[in-house]
Parts: structure tokens; sequence; C-alpha cells
């Protein structure tokens, strides 16, 4: 599958589900604390600090990102990159972690042909936060997932935040089991 195609089906499926699709923000930020756009939800910023009041319910977006936090690790993963679009989906208080975690797992395991990305499930491993047992216990009501593919780590890898003084908080993450040929990562 095409990165386009990856990028349409994201937009497509969450504008299906009532999400305004809301087109990528400058990479220059007018937020003082950063120079660029480093995450989807910076242009949202405003609306999950009470700055100001969401102009929706539901958003998503594919948002150009420039980052460099974590710049020492660009190369060495397939995780990282210094530049790249973030694929986000937003509610602001619409709805939190359980129709969030739905909607990840039946994008992911939809068939290609009913507009999802047909990854096979059985290879799907997901983080959650250490401290974060609800979402375990989501991912393993809505994903059937066994506990083993229930990984548990620490504020490092599992804890989400800007860089810089704003919204943050545990996340979950899947990931893609390409088997052992291609090595840990």
């Amino acid at each position: 599958m095409r990165t386009a195609d990856i990028r349409t089906r994201f937009l497509d499926y969450f504008a299906e589900r009532g999400h305004t699709v809301v087109p990528s923000a400058a990479l220059p930020t007018p937020d003082p604390t950063l120079l660029f756009v480093n995450a989807g939800m910076v242009p949202f910023k405003p609306y999950f600090t009470g700055e100001a009041a969401p102009l929706w319910e539901r958003a998503a977006s594919v948002q150009k990102c420039v980052r460099t936090l974590d710049i020492e690790e660009v190369g060495k993963t397939t995780r990282h990159g210094s530049f790249f679009q973030m694929n986000g989906n937003f509610s602001f208080g619409d709805y939190f972690k359980e129709e969030a975690i739905a909607y990840a797992w039946e994008l992911s395991t939809a068939s290609q042909a009913n507009g999802g990305y047909g990854l096979d499930p059985d290879k799907i491993w997901v983080t959650v936060h250490h401290s974060d047992t609800e979402s375990r216990g989501i991912w393993r009501k809505v994903a059937g997932l066994p506990d083993e593919r229930i990984v548990a780590r620490g504020d490092e890898d599992n804890f989400w935040s800007m860089g810089v003084p704003g919204p943050c908080g545990p996340c979950s993450e899947l990931y893609y089991d390409r088997g052992p040929a291609l090595g840990r990562e």
C-alpha cells in the first residue's frame, strides 16, 4: 500500500465516523513554546488546554511535523524520523479510550476492500503505559488480545508529551510483527 493510500484510507475512515477532516497546519507554529509543529495534536493545543473553544467535537488530520527531540534515534530505527506526516484522530470531549482503541483496531485490521489497512490481527502487538490498567482491559475486550501481546512500558515509551508545557499523558501504540528475519525492531 502506498503512503497516499494510507493517508486517504485514514481520513475517509474517520470522516465516515463523524470526524471533520482538518487540513495540515503550517510547520512554523504560533505556539511560543515551539518553533515547528512536532506532533499532530499541536494545532489543537488551544482546545485541549481550554484557551479556545473547539470548532468540532471530532477531528481528523494528517499533519506535517518536524521533530528534533529524539533526533539521535533517526536512522537507528524504523520508528523515528525528523520530518514526517502524523495521522491523528481527536475528540474534544466526545469520546475517550474505549472508542479510540476500537477505531484503531478496526482501521488496522479491516480488509482493504472494506477501507481498512488489512493487517493480520495475529501479528499486532500493543503497548500501554505501565499504570494504565484500563487500556489493557479495553485492548483485551475490543481486540481479544492476550496479555502477552499487551506490553506495559514506562514513561520513556508510553507517556506522550510535546516536549514542552502542554497536554500530555499515557498513550497506547500498535506494533506490527514483521517476523524475525527483519530483526527486533
